[in-house]
């Protein structure tokens, strides 16, 4: 089962919240956001879309158009302190974002799909207009799939503080040479500033490694590392970075498409997709890339363009078990780096136990980047970890803050959390128990939901 977690409740004040559209993400925001201390409205066109939600969380819902005028004067006559337009229509979102920013929401976001929305003197007219905020869910995991092509030796990726330190997540196989080592042993053989292993995944539960817990097959163990202790690291593990040179990718979505458009520049690109229409429309934009008409379910198709010489494959269709499915077929035709985007929920935990190297879904990724909005000035970033119920949460340090008034180890920070590291001054550090944090330091914390509430009191 997949947790919903509330960490970004516990940094801020209540809030009201509405949220225009209960489609795949807006449901999933609204799950995720649901809580007593909380004022949540859902609006949607479609009261089918709204009864599931209104009958097993704590929101309430609206039936009706979201540029409505006489709707949003209702909804927002109470003070609103964030709008979030994420109908799966595009000016639908721009327009009731405008329009609630008219009747007082404190702030807005609309979800897009143009890309030339983004540029940064459109942003800025878009902000004169009233919408502080534009997400395109799609751009955000295709940039999460070109971080992964990148960083091919890890199943996740994320950079903090600027780039200066990095999360790494890797699933051991017999050719760790850390299996069955404690953290303790580790330290003592190969001591090292450069990177820290902050948690470790195993049989579905998260756990915060301490001096005696030791590294299993088929363990996920998470890494915060700086950039020189990438290859050190990758060789702890046995895990090594190659070069992807050869993509294909299923599905001519809207990821895909990105992906295809910025890989095709330096790399041999292959996307198929069963539309003839759309090849058509991606053979215009696509000009490097060999876009190929054929059924992603069939061996033959896949065969015949080479999925054996793959060093990636993508699947990126609208069908979760196709996507999972084919990558399973690329792991057994040898293709060394499989990403499958997942997106019902339910399968994510089955997917990863299946060998795929890494799931991808856009409802997670962009409700990380909204959450940024519903927290305080003190949490620049947030990474909720696919299949897991923890966070990666990056902080400003504030003055006063309770983490800055004497060590880790003496401060007793809580046992389901822990810091990976920071930087000072643009200077990164890995964090011990012996590091004291100071103010303006911005550090990274991995967290579960136990510690939630305690890691609050130490950064306010």
């Amino acid at each position: 089962m997949l947790f919903i977690s509330y960490f970004v409740l516990l940094f801020i004040d209540a809030m009201r919240i509405v949220i225009a559209g209960a489609g795949e993400v807006g449901t999933h925001l609204a799950k995720m956001l649901s809580n007593e201390n909380h004022d949540i409205i859902l609006v949607d066109t479609e009261e089918d879309h709204l009864k599931p939600l209104d009958s097993s969380l704590d929101v309430l819902t609206y039936v009706g158009s979201a540029t409505s005028v006489n709707l949003l004067r209702d909804i927002l006559q109470k003070k609103t302190d964030l709008f979030i337009a994420v109908t799966h229509w595009e000016d639908t979102n721009i327009t009731s974002s405008i329009l609630a920013k008219k009747f007082g929401a404190v702030k807005t976001i609309a979800r897009i799909d143009n890309l030339d929305y983004l540029e940064h003197s459109t942003l800025e007219f878009f902000k004169s207009l009233g919408i502080d905020s534009l997400i395109y869910p799609e751009l955000i995991a295709a940039r999460e799939v070109l971080g992964l092509l990148h960083e091919t030796g890890t199943t996740e990726f994320m950079e903090f503080c600027g780039g200066k330190l990095a999360m790494y997540v890797q699933k051991l196989d017999e050719n760790a040479p850390i299996l069955n080592k404690t953290l303790e042993e580790m330290s003592i053989d190969h001591s090292t500033d450069k990177f820290r292993a902050v948690a470790i995944k195993r049989n579905d539960k998260t756990i915060i490694p301490k001096g005696q817990d030791r590294f299993f097959l088929d363990d996920t163990v998470f890494v915060i590392s700086t950039n020189e202790g990438i290859a050190e690291m990758m060789a702890r593990s046995g895990k090594k970075s190659f070069e992807a040179k050869r993509i294909m990718i299923l599905g001519g979505s809207r990821i895909g498409k990105h992906v295809a458009l910025y890989m095709q520049k330096s790399c041999e690109v292959k996307l198929i997709d069963s539309d003839p229409a759309k090849c058509q429309a991606l053979s215009e934009i696509l000009d490097d890339t060999l876009i190929i008409n054929g059924d992603c379910r069939d061996v033959e198709v896949l065969e015949q363009e080479g999925i054996s010489e793959m060093d990636a494959f993508v699947a990126v269709t609208g069908n979760s078990e196709t996507n999972i499915l084919s990558c399973l077929l690329a792991k057994k035709f040898g293709v060394k780096k499989t990403i499958a985007e997942v997106e019902n929920m339910e399968y994510i935990s089955l997917a990863e136990n299946t060998g795929i190297d890494t799931i991808i879904n856009k409802k997670i990724s962009a409700a990380s980047r909204i959450f940024r909005h519903t927290s305080n000035q003190n949490v620049t970033q947030v990474k909720y970890m696919t299949g897991t119920d923890a966070e990666v949460i990056e902080f400003n340090v504030p003055e006063n803050a309770r983490i800055t008034k004497g060590t880790l180890r003496g401060l007793d920070f809580p046992r389901d959390a822990i810091v990976g590291g920071g930087t000072r001054d643009g200077v990164p550090y890995i964090a011990t128990g012996d590091t004291i944090i100071k103010v303006n330091d911005k550090v990274v914390v991995f967290t579960l939901p136990s510690a939630y509430e305690k890691i609050s009191k130490f950064f306010t």
